[in-house]
């Protein structure tokens, strides 16, 4: 049994590699090798290009909305409503104010009291004046029966002058007689014509103590109280008003705006505007510009416009706050829905159909839109945008959906 034992124990012999074993490993190396480097150069070819694409420069606008049907805006400017016809009205003479008729809010039509004034001084000078023309009526009747009988004896004196009966120095005398009566006669005539004119002013000065509209509208302000003072030039002081009431004509309101000279050319008579009260901000009124004031203001450098209202409203009040905007020409006021709109370098082509490139994030995205009339530099979207939005108009010519961009 132990010769067997010996045969089976392993020896060093049992230690050796198969050739044949050896062999297939050589085989199998290359392709091992060949598969790694793949999956390597695979790697650091995606790795260089994602290095190598760096984000595209864009630049974007906010998409924003107009009108539908109306034209696009040209030039933004504020100002107020101002009405073409307002007045201050004053007493033309100085005296107390013994009554007042009007207040603020009340409508008036020309010819209206207002507001009377102590008028006993001017009822006396009236008085005093008429007396005076009396006065001189009654002594123009007196002379020029003086003057006929100057005339008569004149006559006889004459004749008698004639008969050598009379002197010379008699006849001088019914002549100078004569012509003494005719100057008195002359100057009273004058007197009586300044008489009437003393009462004329005397009834003006009356008429002045009764203080009228000139013209219909609304009283916007009431300036005086009874029991003051009222004059038509300021005394100082603070104690002598110089006005009663203020009065608007509101038939004739109007905006006036400050357009900065340098874009005064975008603005010419019969421009339709559009116009936003303050009060009322989503009230759109459509007006058009009336005049432009042909002056500028150099501290300023600003032109003033003045601009009509289409149609008059009762909530228009004067000097009411007021945001206006010029529009291009052809342009019609429509209430419809409003339409978004981007610069025509926005809007590209694509297999025959209109796209842009919107912001989203950091990422450029490509979407179809549908466009409508082109006006200036401007395109209207009437499908595929909203207000908003940020829009590429200006980036590579390549720019693909879903390529990182950074805005310039």
């Amino acid at each position: 049994m132990e010769p067997n034992s010996k045969r089976n124990k392993p020896g060093l012999a049992d230690l050796k590699i198969d050739p044949e074993l050896r062999t297939c490993k050589k085989k199998n190396k290359p392709t091992v090798w060949i598969i790694s480097g793949f999956f390597v150069l695979t790697a650091v070819s995606a790795l260089g290009v994602s290095l190598r694409e760096s984000p595209a420069e864009v630049e974007t606008v906010i998409v924003r909305k107009h009108q539908a049907g109306q034209g696009l805006t040209v030039l933004n400017a504020s100002g107020y409503v101002e009405p073409r016809q307002k007045a201050t009205i004053a007493a033309k003479i100085t005296g107390q104010v013994v009554e007042m008729l009007v207040e603020e809010g009340m409508k008036v039509e020309k010819g209206q009291i207002l507001a009377r004034i102590d008028d006993r001084e001017a009822n006396a000078r009236l008085d005093s004046s008429k007396a005076d023309l009396e006065v001189a009526l009654a002594r123009i009747h007196e002379l020029e029966v003086n003057l006929k009988d100057g005339e008569r004896d004149l006559s006889r004196m004459s004749n008698l002058f004639s008969q050598e009966i009379a002197s010379q120095e008699d006849l001088d005398k019914a002549k100078a007689a004569v012509d003494r009566y005719k100057a008195q006669l002359f100057r009273l005539r004058e007197e009586i014509r300044a008489a009437k004119a003393r009462v004329k002013v005397a009834k003006r000065d009356l008429e002045n103590c009764t203080i009228r509209a000139p013209f219909a509208g609304i009283v916007v302000s009431k300036d005086a109280q009874v029991g003051e003072m009222v004059s038509p030039i300021s005394a100082g002081g603070g104690y002598t008003r110089t006005g009663i009431a203020t009065i608007v004509d509101m038939d004739s309101l109007e905006i006036e705006v400050d357009v900065n000279e340098s874009y005064i050319a975008s603005v010419t008579v019969g421009q339709k505007v559009i116009a936003t009260l303050d009060a009322y901000p989503e009230w759109k009124i459509p007006a058009k510009v009336r005049t432009l004031i042909p002056t500028a203001d150099r501290q300023k450098a600003t032109v003033k416009v003045r601009i009509s209202f289409d149609k008059l409203d009762p909530r228009i009040l004067p000097d009411m706050g007021v945001k206006v905007a010029f529009m291009t020409e052809g342009t019609s006021f429509q209430a419809s829905a409003p339409i978004s709109v981007v610069p025509k370098a926005a809007v590209r082509e694509s297999d025959g159909k209109s796209i842009v490139f919107l912001l989203n994030k950091d990422y450029a995205e490509r979407r179809a839109v549908k466009t409508g009339k082109v006006v200036g530099n401007t395109v209207e979207i009437l499908a595929g945008l909203t207000e908003g939005e940020q829009v590429v108009v200006s980036g590579p010519i390549d720019l693909r959906d879903g390529q990182k961009v950074v805005v310039r």
